[in-house]
């Protein structure tokens, strides 16, 4: 990873949570404890970054990838929140150790600590390794801000909620227990507050994409850096693994190489038949619900997929 300025996103955001996390804690952290290091840092784990995904449609995320070994680590880290309070809730930043969340460091592909990469849209934007000066990384701030606001992210975390603005509907209870439960980090009872709304509503659309975003958290949680090296090694001496094709699938979608799970699987579909192609359709379709299907890198997905299976 360079130390160059950072590269516009290209798309939407890998994964979009609406209805599954609340970020609202976030935002309250921001607004009413000052007194912290920063006011707009959080530590992140692999439960909760998809959190960071979904306020990365708001304002960029900096993602601070470090490790409690590291003293370097904690010396960027001490000018990283430094610096993210002078924006004044412009910025947030996550703050990641990989030696308990190593998926993490592995779907941005970070080889040494610290890196600071960013989230815009949920879209990596490489930022720089190791130590630099303050000055200069309020230059790649500056950049990134930029950037951001090209792509049309310009929220602020810490200002006072708009009087006029119209709050938002409370969640129906099963669809705010599912959040809660994601919050607690318990994947299971979220999967299973899903079900029952969708049992209770079969056309719940929200409680669809619900489901499939935590059968896909539930997927990948559990995976190390280890397991993915080794999972992504299989599928390319093994075109014909299933289990290894969706599951580097599902690491493509979590790391925001959503096109390149799509594809994948498509593939797939394409030149096999029977029970497996079938496997590997349904798990395409419930991709399609986790990333939403108003997404045009779905539609695109679509259309690949009818042409393979006719």
């Amino acid at each position: 990873m360079s130390q160059n300025s950072p590269m516009a996103p290209n798309g939407a955001p890998g994964i979009n949570l609406r209805g599954a996390v609340d970020l609202s804690a976030l935002k309250n952290r921001a607004a009413a404890a000052p007194s912290t290091p920063s006011p707009y840092a959080v530590d992140v784990n692999e439960q909760s970054f998809q959190e960071l995904v979904q306020l990365s449609s708001k304002v960029p995320v900096v993602v601070l990838l470090g490790s409690a070994r590291s003293h370097q680590s904690s010396v960027v880290t001490g000018v990283l929140e430094g610096i993210v309070n002078e924006y004044g809730g412009q910025l947030a930043l996550g703050r990641v150790d990989v030696d308990s969340s190593p998926q993490i460091a592995q779907a941005f592909g970070a080889s040494a600590v610290p890196t600071v990469v960013a989230l815009i849209k949920g879209q990596p934007v490489p930022m720089f390794e190791g130590e630099l000066p303050a000055e200069q990384i309020k230059e790649f701030f500056t950049e990134l801000l930029k950037v951001a606001a090209s792509n049309g992210v310009t929220g602020n975390l810490g200002g006072a909620q708009d009087p006029e603005a119209p709050a938002e509907p409370p969640l129906p209870p099963l669809h705010q227990a599912a959040r809660d439960a994601i919050d607690a980090g318990d994947l299971l009872l979220a999967q299973t507050s899903y079900e029952k709304a969708l049992a209770e509503m079969p056309s719940d659309a929200a409680a669809k994409v619900g489901l499939a975003q935590v059968h896909l958290m539930r997927r990948t949680a559990e995976l190390n850096v280890a397991d993915a090296e080794a999972l992504r090694a299989r599928a390319a001496g093994d075109p014909d693994d299933l289990e290894a094709t969706l599951s580097v699938a599902d690491l493509d979608v979590t790391g925001g190489h959503v096109e390149d799970a799509f594809a994948r699987i498509v593939k797939f579909i394409g030149t096999h038949f029977g029970p497996e192609r079938d496997t590997a359709r349904v798990r395409l379709l419930e991709l399609y619900d986790a990333i939403g299907v108003s997404d045009p890198r779905v539609s695109a997905s679509r259309q690949a997929l009818a042409r393979a299976l006719f």
